[in-house]
């Protein structure tokens, strides 16, 4: 399996998710609607006012359609590795009403460097994905948002991380474990890794907003 199937689809041991019926592609995610609203509020601070945005590995496509219709001066560039996701990001798409405005679904790979995008992002937004996937998957989503941003533009990151070497929270703790039980190479990142990867990329950590859940949003803009 790729790195940006991952995501969204295993967020919490209870999150698996739900199917349409047979001919309907979509997916659901229970987790999209608990952190949809409150992701969208930083959002709204830290998203230029027009351009495209990037998002990587975006799941069943919940959170593309949701902020595509919350932010309408912005082109919502959805992306995922995994084609029963990209038919679900786009089944979203269509039935919302918003596959005029929003394009299809890219096959991108965060892993696979450079990126084959279409246009430059003026933001690209990741919401989780560094948890369930190896290490490298961090380390080249860095480097591929320090390589495509212009200067001054943002990478937010959304989901739970470590700070000073320690979880957070117990709920954190237990769901790492039970990340590495499925597979050693996922596990919560340290924020202070991040934090050093992105002042080796020249897209420095801006600031970490608390979020509900014991998680968090990375603010990291291009030097």
């Amino acid at each position: 399996m790729s790195a940006g199937s991952w995501a969204q689809s295993h967020q919490h041991p209870q999150d698996e998710p739900m199917s349409s019926p047979a001919d309907d592609p979509r997916l659901w995610f229970p987790a999209t609607q608990r952190n949809v609203k409150p992701l969208g509020d930083v959002l709204a601070e830290e998203l230029p006012p027009t351009g495209l945005v990037l998002e990587i590995a975006s799941g069943s496509g919940e959170h593309a359609v949701a902020f595509q219709r919350r932010f309408p001066s912005l082109q919502w560039q959805a992306s995922d590795p995994d084609p029963v996701h990209r038919a679900s990001i786009d089944g979203w798409s269509k039935t919302s009403g918003l596959d005029n405005r929003m394009p299809a679904a890219l096959n991108l790979d965060v892993r696979a460097q450079p990126w084959s995008i279409p246009a430059a992002p003026s933001a690209i937004v990741c919401v989780n994905l560094l948890h369930i996937s190896p290490r490298d998957c961090s380390e080249s989503l860095v480097q591929g948002a320090s390589r495509l941003l212009a200067p001054g533009r943002p990478l937010l990151i959304y989901g739970p991380f470590r700070r000073d070497g320690a979880h957070t929270s117990q709920s954190n703790a237990q769901f790492d474990a039970s990340l590495k039980a499925q597979n050693p190479q996922w596990g919560i990142r340290d924020l202070e890794w991040i934090e050093e990867l992105g002042a080796q990329h020249q897209i420095p950590l801006q600031a970490s907003r608390l979020m509900p859940a014991n998680n968090l949003t990375l603010v990291m803009r291009k030097a």
